[in-house]
């Protein structure tokens, strides 16, 4: 062309891929890939997030949903917890000195549910064998012994007291109201009008010797109660012995078992002293009763295994989709026992961080912020290194019901919080703890550069993806449009998109349009999956453009006109955006060299697109007005624009208006214009 310009063939206006260079039939002959493509920065990133031992050295992965962030993720971290050891067993135990506040106990993989068993085993074998040992021939022998002691003493008191008695000339008669004293006479005792009958120094002699006697008799009266304190004692003692040598029988059997590991062995020493202090209720108390181990009064012995990684094949691997404060940190349930609402140790329950404990744990940050007290809850347990179980309500500073403080669980674990840049950077500028915490930062790639090589290696991507969800393979040629869309989607001919779930979904509702006859997908497969993709979202392109053919929006695309040009806008909608034509235009006069933007004052343009009018501005002053000042006062106009205009790529078609506009030169409506300029 005269002018300089260089026009350009439609084919030239797209990057397609050479189906040529693509050295497969179908993708079935194409191997999977070993490491996801183009995303070398967050691998490394995640690599040294999961390998650096210190504290603080969480990660944070960000980037747009559909990256497949959670995807690579989770295999590079399984793939490095197959390699650690499985962590310990938690468990909650009675604490026997203080009710409220159960013990913590960690046992190697595998031996919390064994304890657990054994514990319930020792209860059943407590109920069995405590009441036998009771009906054993050398208890019920010490503990006659005991009763004829007594029996005993209380009968050589009374003897001794008997005989003083008798020399007194008195009778101590054993009633069955108690003990009284009678005088006697001859050997035979005197009846009150027999008694008064005597001589007056016989009746006090008498008198006074009973009145010595009583005093000795409640005296002897008054041992008995401690007599039978006494007894009582000493059969609580035997009680003990009996049940304590029951106790450490079949306990030491389970003290040998856990020896290596001091704190269960502790934890035994307390159940031992606890049966033995709880003896009775071991023992049937009436012949009807019968004892079971589900019994609530043998709850203390129960073991609430919280954690169990026996089934774990190394360290755990926990994604928790919905990170409340109690999914995080766990939580005491209640239950309702005659209107009340109760509750005990073995009504703990774990939460993400118990069970993600010595392994990873992986949280959407979104979802973590969104819930109240979750963020706060996972910073502190970071912090802290420890898991502490608080209710809600004491978090909130309301009284509850009565409720547990269980022993804090030390953690150790690694948190990957997925999220986009926004969020990222907003928590890193307001949230003084976060760059503390999250010092691992995984920023994945939107897109890849683009190259022969690397549209071979996104052939492998869709046969990796095709293969994981079972799909038919695709033909080269539907190899090379997936290929032709991922530029198209990125907006760039020398990039790919690295969105895998956008291409999932293509390659699904590709394989569905394939339909049960087709053994592979093909080019015309994948194309009717993209054309339905845009016919679900594009009602309003189409009105849009309808409203252009019927002339509602007035759009010249024949002729020549003078300041007026048609500019491109392009329409966002969702996931779905397009182009669309608007008619820009100017007017100029005579003036003091102002450039009047209507967007600008009736406030519809943004901030971009105000910044290019004002750098056409100064194009205008640099270019015609350097010697003298410009005498013109123009104005530019989207017309029939009902919506904000944002955007500095109108400013090359304002600047064409504009020139149509002061040197009355018309301009060619079956052209489009986009593009900026600068200041020269």
């Amino acid at each position: 062309m005269g002018d300089g310009l260089t026009p350009l063939d439609a084919a030239q206006l797209a990057h397609l891929c050479d189906c040529e260079a693509l050295a497969f039939a179908d993708t079935s002959e194409v191997g999977a890939l070993a490491d996801p493509i183009g995303q070398r920065r967050a691998l490394e990133a995640i690599e040294f997030g999961t390998t650096v031992e210190r504290a603080g050295y969480n990660l944070y992965l960000m980037g747009s949903t559909g990256l497949g962030k959670h995807w690579i993720l989770d295999r590079r971290i399984r793939a490095r917890a197959r390699q650690q050891a499985r962590p310990d067993d938690w468990c909650y135990v009675a604490n026997f000195d203080h009710h409220d506040r159960p013990n913590a106990l960690a046992l190697p993989a595998g031996r919390g549910a064994e304890l657990r068993h054994d514990m319930q085993q020792l209860v059943e074998d407590l109920l069995s064998a405590v009441p036998a040992a009771f009906q054993s021939d050398e208890y019920r022998r010490r503990a006659q012994e005991l009763q004829d002691e007594f029996k005993r003493r209380e009968e050589q008191t009374v003897e001794a007291m008997s005989g003083k008695a008798s020399e007194l000339g008195i009778a101590l008669v054993n009633t069955p109201t108690g003990y009284s004293l009678a005088p006697l006479k001859d050997g035979k005792m005197l009846s009150p009008e027999q008694f008064q009958e005597l001589p007056e120094d016989e009746r006090q002699r008498l008198q006074a010797g009973m009145e010595e006697l009583k005093e000795e008799l409640r005296a002897m009266l008054g041992k008995v109660p401690l007599w039978q304190r006494e007894l009582r004692q000493r059969f609580q003692a035997l009680d003990h012995e009996v049940i304590g040598l029951t106790a450490d029988q079949l306990i030491g059997e389970l003290t040998k078992r856990y020896a290596e590991l001091p704190e269960v062995a502790a934890y035994l020493d307390a159940v031992r002293d606890d049966v033995v202090a709880n003896g009775p209720a071991f023992r049937p108390q009436g012949d009807g009763e019968t004892l079971s181990a589900d019994d609530p009064r043998f709850t203390r012995y129960r073991v609430n295994l919280l954690v169990k990684t026996a089934a774990t094949e190394g360290a755990p691997v926990v994604s928790e989709g919905n990170p409340t404060y109690q999914n995080l940190v766990g939580r005491i349930e209640h239950v309702a026992r005659m209107g009340t609402l109760t509750t005990d140790f073995t009504l703990i329950k774990p939460g993400a961080l118990h069970r993600a404990n010595g392994g990873y744990l992986v949280l959407d940050a979104l979802k973590v912020l969104s819930h109240p007290f979750a963020w706060d809850a996972l910073k502190r347990a970071l912090t802290t290194a420890e898991v502490r179980i608080e209710p809600l309500e004491r978090m909130v500073g309301f009284a509850g019901t009565v409720s547990l403080e269980p022993e804090p669980i030390p953690l150790r674990l690694k948190v990957a919080l997925v999220g986009d840049r926004m969020l990222y950077h907003l928590l890193k500028a307001y949230d003084p703890e976060f760059g503390h915490l999250f010092k691992v930062a995984v920023d994945f790639s939107e897109d890849m550069p683009r190259s022969a090589e690397r549209d071979q290696l996104y052939a492998q991507l869709a046969a990796t993806l095709q293969r994981q969800q079972g799909l038919r393979p695709l033909e080269r040629d539907a190899v090379c449009r997936v290929v032709n869309w991922a530029a198209r989607r990125v907006g760039d001919g020398e990039k790919l998109t690295l969105h895998i779930g956008r291409l999932l979904d293509l390659l699904q509702e590709a394989d569905h349009f394939a339909g049960p006859g087709a053994a592979r997908i093909e080019a015309v497969h994948v194309q009717r999956a993209l054309d339905a993709q845009e016919q679900r979202v594009n009602q309003f392109h189409e009105r849009l453009h309808e409203a252009i053919d019927r002339g509602t929006v007035m759009i010249d695309t024949a002729g020549r006109q003078l300041a007026q040009v048609n500019g491109l806008a392009v329409m966002q909608i969702g996931d779905y955006s397009f182009g669309s034509p608007v008619r820009i235009s100017a007017t100029a006069r005579l003036g003091s060299g102002e450039v009047v933007d209507i967007e600008r004052e009736t406030n519809l343009g943004g901030d971009i697109h105000s910044k290019g009018v004002l750098i056409l501005s100064s194009y205008l002053a640099n270019r015609y007005a350097r010697h003298q000042p410009l005498s013109l006062t123009a104005s530019l106009v989207f017309e029939q624009s009902y919506g904000g205009v944002e955007g500095d790529s109108a400013s090359m078609a304002e600047l064409c208006a504009l020139l149509s506009a002061i040197g009355d030169v018309s301009l060619d409506q079956a052209v489009a214009v986009t593009g900026s300029v600068n200041q020269h």
